[in-house]
């Protein structure tokens, strides 16, 4: 699975899981197993709003973009994500914000 990151400033929080061809977002699972090879599901088929393109099969992998929120101390891996390649099953690690004024990095 390749996923794309949308940076977009907001004050919310993002937890995505993949367990085979779905992913968990904030808890809501979405089940992309009926995306074939060479298919297409237009992002307006997808009832979420952390969704910020199509979700596409190519080469037998599975590609999407999420929206990574930016909080108010995002960090340059927030500002400009690079694609997670070869994302595996489990909990996806996303960029992390700076530290906060007074936390210790």
């Amino acid at each position: 699975m390749r996923i794309n990151l949308s940076p977009m400033r907001m004050d919310a929080t993002l937890s995505v899981i993949r367990s085979g061809n779905a992913i968990v977002v904030n808890g809501e699972e979405f089940d992309f197993s009926r995306v074939a090879e060479g298919d297409t599901l237009p992002s307006a088929a997808i009832k979420s709003t952390w969704f910020a393109g199509d979700v596409s099969r190519v080469d037998g992998e599975l590609e999407l973009t999420l929206i990574l929120p930016l909080p108010i101390n995002y960090s340059p891996d927030q500002a400009f994500p690079s694609p997670l390649e070869d994302v595996r099953d489990g909990v996806i690690p996303l960029p992390m914000p700076l530290p906060e004024p007074g936390e210790q990095a």
